[in-house]
This record gives C-alpha cells, structure tokens and sequence, in this order.
C-alpha cells in the first residue's frame, strides 16, 4: 500500500505561483491562506510583501477623500450610517464647491496623488453631477493638478460618459462583500446590480475601485469567495475596510475584526491580487493602531487614504506620511499617475 502523497504547503505554492509568475491564487487557496495558524502569519506577510515589491513596486499612492453629499442615502447597506433608514446621528448636508476646492488642496498638500469625490446616494441625478462638475472645473481653476476620482453609486451609460467627459480618471464602487452573504448585508439593491456599473466603468477606460468591508458576518470561506469575484473583475484599485460598527446601524453590537485576523486577510488578498493597488481604507485605526498599521504596510498593502474618512475620523495625514517615511516607502508622484 502506496502512502498519499505529502500535500503541498500553500505558502510554498504562493511563492512559485504568486511571487515568481504573477498569478493570483484561487480561491480554494485563499481560503487556506485565511485559516492559517496565528504562527504563520509573519511568514505569509514577509511573503505578501514580496509580491507587492516584485509586482506592483516600493511606491505608495496616498488618496484623500471628501463626502460632497452626506447621508440621508434611501438604501440600507447595513454597515453605513448615512442611510436614511436607520436611526444613526448622521444627517443629510451638502458641501459647497469653495469647500470642495478648500478639501482637495488640502488633500494634495499632503503630497496625495488621488482625490476622491463621494455621494451617499443610490446613483447620481442631475443636481449632483451638476454639483461635480462645477467642482472639478473649479479645482482645476484652483491650479489643482490632483488627480479625481468619483464615488457616486450605481451608474447608467449617459452618467459613465459625462463623466469620463468631465475628466474622472477613477471610480469607486464597492461590491461590498461575497456574493453569497450580499443579500445579509444590503436588500434595496443586488450585487449584480453594482457589477453592472463596474462593468460599464471598465469599458469606458476609467480606472475601477473596487473593494469592501471585512467582518460583516461573512465566513472565511465567503471571505475567499470575494476575493476570487475581485480577482475575476481585475480592478486597478481594491481598498480594504474593517467594520466600524457605527452607532444606530444594524451592525453596531458587531465586534472589530481583531488585528491578527486583520493580517491574515491582507496576506490573503495580496495573494489573490498580486498586481492590484490594495488600500488600507476605514476601520484600520480599530482593527490595527499604529503597529498593526506598519505590520500591513510591509504585507502587501500599497495604498493609504490619509485623513478622515467619510463619517468616521481617521489620524492626521502627517502621522500616515511620518510612518510611511519611517517605513522608507516612495509617495509615488502625481505625474507618475497621470
């Protein structure tokens, strides 16, 4: 009787199939990534960081962000409080285009590459593009020469156009989470809905982000599931989230993902993404404080949105810059962007 052959170690995998040959894992891998014993995962982000340097480079894009419409948002993504349905502190209010120009100077003093326009809506009606246009013309009449990407929900092919028309380089639209746990986490709109929109976004040339949040209930295995379904739709860009489990949304007894399990899954998804900006995003303060922070810079992670963040306070910029500049990671520069 023959012994069953020894089964491979899937570290060992990664580094031929990822590192040497730039090929993502499967999902049946990334799973077995996500159920690493705790020991290991120094040995999975010395890895993951690896890849990052061979496939994407030392540099790091830094992005800043600014809510142009917040909240009173009519769907009920179960993570965000700025939906209109459920009971939290957050209140509708607009920006005015002065202190949109006010953000994104701001934004590129800090030596950010990328600013991000975002709307807490099911899609965009003629007042809100009205209101980005009128912004971005005013940036540029500010000098500004940042980049600006749009996060403004769901699109039709008339709204993609105007604005690969007004000059959006990037556009942001989360899948969220797996496939198979979307319907616990959002009921007002599908899955397939949003992959629509990324579709019709990667087909007029713009750059696709897209990326979710980790700890909404979903499984390890759901976890891999979503970053195979990322992996498939090839985005230029994947931020990262943790759960913050706001105040008056139905995941505010949710506990934070813990920082252990948090590197697992960047290891992970470096693996699944290796040529992919990925982007430490919402949630990072909770999840990592400032060693878990520099532990994700060195696994895999390439990407940082300094600043606050939509509803939820972040670290001043300048603590980002200072750890990057600890770290001996190169800002990377707008004209290298462009």
């Amino acid at each position: 009787m023959t012994a069953a052959p020894e089964q491979i170690d899937v570290l060992d995998e990664a580094r031929e199939q990822v590192l040497e040959r730039g090929v993502g894992l499967t999902e049946a891998q990334v799973l077995k990534v996500l159920e690493l014993p705790e020991d290991r995962i120094p040995e999975l982000l010395a890895l993951a960081h690896e890849v990052r340097e061979r496939w994407c480079g030392p540099e790091v894009e830094v992005e800043g962000i600014v809510s142009l419409k917040t909240g009173g948002c009519p769907e009920d993504c179960h993570f965000c409080s700025q939906s209109g349905q459920f009971p939290s502190p957050v209140r509708s209010a607009w920006l005015d285009i002065p202190g949109l120009v006010r953000a994104a100077r701001q934004t590129r003093d800090t030596g950010a590459t990328e600013f991000c326009i975002v709307a807490a809506v099911r899609g965009p009606d003629k007042r809100l593009l009205s209101q980005v246009r009128d912004g971005i013309k005013a940036i540029r009449e500010d000098g500004n020469d940042i980049q600006i990407a749009c996060s403004l929900g769901m699109l039709t092919q008339e709204q993609v156009d105007e604005l690969v028309a007004m000059g959006v380089h990037r556009y942001n639209h989360n899948l969220e989470t797996a496939r198979s746990h979307f319907p616990e986490v959002v009921t007002t709109h599908s899955w397939e809905e949003r992959w629509d929109t990324l579709r019709m976004i990667r087909d007029a040339g713009m750059e696709v982000c897209c990326g979710g949040i980790i700890g909404m209930g979903e499984t390890l295995a759901q976890r891999a599931e979503f970053a195979s379904q990322l992996a498939e739709l090839e985005p230029d860009e994947v931020p990262l989230n943790f759960l913050i489990p706001n105040p008056g949304t139905p995941y505010e007894n949710y506990p934070v993902v813990e920082g252990a399990e948090a590197l697992r899954t960047v290891g992970a998804f470096r693996l699944a993404l290796p040529r992919t900006i990925l982007r430490f995003a919402g949630g990072r303060e909770l999840t990592f404080g400032d060693l878990g922070a520099k532990q994700g810079m060195l696994g895999g992670i390439n990407a940082i949105i300094v600043g606050n963040y939509l509803t939820n306070l972040g670290r001043p910029a300048q603590q980002d810059l200072d750890m990057l500049e600890e770290l001996s990671m190169p800002i990377k520069a707008l004209s290298q962007t462009l």
